[in-house]
């Protein structure tokens, strides 16, 4: 299993349109499980509606845990997807 810290800076928290492409990008990665941690609570991220429900607001410390076959390539994307994006 991979993970990583990342703090949302984005004004907006992860609002919409962020959060259809953050889902689209963890569901690619089909044979890896990619959930998302904030506020105390763990989600699948490839579930929209369930990372809208976190919440995240700017500020707020999101952890991202990657696990499969591809965890190491699905880790660096995201991280890279929340840093350009988030």
């Amino acid at each position: 299993m991979k993970e990583f810290t990342y703090t949302i800076k984005d004004a907006l928290g992860i609002h919409a349109r962020p959060a259809g492409q953050l889902s689209k990008l963890a569901k690619s990665f089909a044979d890896t499980a990619v959930t998302i941690t904030a506020n105390g609570k763990t989600v699948n991220a490839g579930q929209l509606m369930k990372l809208m429900g976190l919440g995240v607001k700017q500020g707020t410390d999101v952890t991202i845990a990657c696990d499969g076959a591809n965890e190491e390539t699905a880790c660096a994307e995201l991280q890279k997807f929340l840093e350009a994006n988030l």
